[in-house]
């Protein structure tokens, strides 16, 4: 049995990782967006939508990968409670992280506004509802504390794992850039031998 990942599984979750933390930022940061003058407030909520759509792309192909392959199993000294915390953020991330866009694009639907992908309008299948909008709105926000809690949970959880030398981060983490912390050790391993 595999105590790694494969590298498409390290490839998506890195690239969800680093896409995830800016869309956090970018998004908090947006809330103060005055709206006047509106062209800078909607450039970037088009960048923000644009990559949200590129997370839940990325999420949804994460996920059949997933399904296809069974993930390396969590060590057996790692406590019940842990393996059980882990397995329930994981799957309430998966979970919001695919809804987010969804709940995104169907908000942006509801306005007169287009809906464009790093510049390419998308098709528009709402139409003006302030109140679906304002709901959509409502349920994006709710979502977006829960990953920001989660996501600051789960990078909790990695530095601890980092810390401790248990084998749990490293499963994640590409061979290569393990393999470049442990040379200079092992030659000073070498030397003082």
């Amino acid at each position: 049995m595999q105590e790694r990942y494969g590298r498409i599984a390290m490839a998506l979750h890195w690239a969800i990782a680093v896409l995830a933390l800016f869309q956090i930022g970018l998004g908090w940061w947006m809330i103060d967006i005055p709206k006047s003058p509106p062209g800078l407030r909607a450039g970037w909520f088009n960048v923000h939508k644009s990559f949200g759509i590129t997370i839940g792309v990325l999420m949804l192909a994460r996920l059949g990968w997933r399904l296809g392959h069974v993930p390396p199993p969590l060590p057996p000294s790692m406590p019940r409670w842990q393996a059980r915390l882990a397995r329930l953020s994981h799957g309430l991330l998966y979970a919001a992280l695919i809804l987010q866009p969804v709940v995104g694009y169907l908000g942006s639907s509801f306005t007169r506004y287009p809906i464009k992908y790093f510049g390419v309008t998308l098709p528009h299948w709402g139409w003006e509802a302030p109140a679906l909008k304002q709901l959509c709105s409502n349920v994006h926000f709710a979502l977006a504390c829960l990953i920001t809690a989660l996501v600051t949970l789960h990078i909790a959880a990695a530095l601890r794992h980092l810390v401790a030398r248990d084998g749990i981060f490293q499963r994640i983490w590409p061979r290569r850039a393990q393999q470049r912390e442990l040379a200079p050790a092992a030659q000073g391993t070498l030397r003082g031998a």
